[in-house]
C-alpha cells in the first residue's frame, strides 16, 4: 500500500460519512482509473429500498455507465469495508483489477475472512486484494451508526 491507497481510501471514507448522513449502514466506495477517481458510491438500500444498491455495486454501476462497457480493466475499488459476496460478485464480473478494503468482516466477508469470492482459482477472473487499510476509521463509522440503532 502508497500513499495514493491512502489518499483513495479517505475518499470513500468521505462516500461512507454520506451513507451515514442518510441514515444508510456508513460504507463508501470509490473506483480509480489512471490515478483518478473514475466514480464513487455508498450505501442506498434504504433511500432506494433495494437489496442490491450497497456502496460497490452503485459505484460499479456508475464506472460501468461512464465506460460504457461492463468490463473495468485497469480499475482499482477501495470499499471501506470487505465486500460481502453478492459485491465480491460483482467486481469478478466486473473484471477490475484490484481490491483494497478497510475494516474486516468477520460476518459477511468474501473477500478472505469468511470466503474469498475475489481470489478463487475456479471463477474466470480473480482480483489482487489488500485489507485492512484505515480500518479503525472505516469500524468507528459503522459502530457509531449500530449504537444510535440500538
Amino acid at each position: 500500500m502508497n500513499q495514493d491507497d491512502l489518499f483513495f481510501m479517505a475518499e470513500a471514507l468521505v462516500e461512507a460519512e454520506k451513507a451515514l448522513v442518510l441514515d444508510e449502514v456508513p460504507i463508501g466506495a470509490v473506483i480509480v482509473y489512471k490515478g483518478e477517481i473514475y466514480a464513487r458510491g455508498h450505501n442506498l438500500r434504504e433511500s432506494l429500498a433495494d437489496p442490491t444498491a450497497h456502496a460497490e455495486i452503485v459505484a460499479i454501476r456508475k464506472a460501468a455507465a461512464k465506460r460504457g462497457s461492463w468490463r473495468l480493466h485497469g480499475m482499482t475499488i477501495y470499499v471501506t469495508l470487505e465486500p460481502c459476496p453478492m459485491c465480491a460478485g460483482a467486481l469478478v464480473n466486473a473484471r477490475l483489477d484490484r481490491l483494497v478494503f478497510g475494516a474486516f468482516d468477520p460476518k459477511a466477508g468474501a473477500a478472505g475472512s469468511v470466503m474469498n469470492i475475489v481470489a478463487n482459482e475456479h471463477l474466470n477472473h480473480r482480483l489482487s486484494i489488500e485489507g485492512g487499510l484505515c480500518s479503525e476509521q472505516a469500524g468507528e463509522l459503522l459502530t457509531r451508526f449500530f449504537q444510535r440503532k440500538r
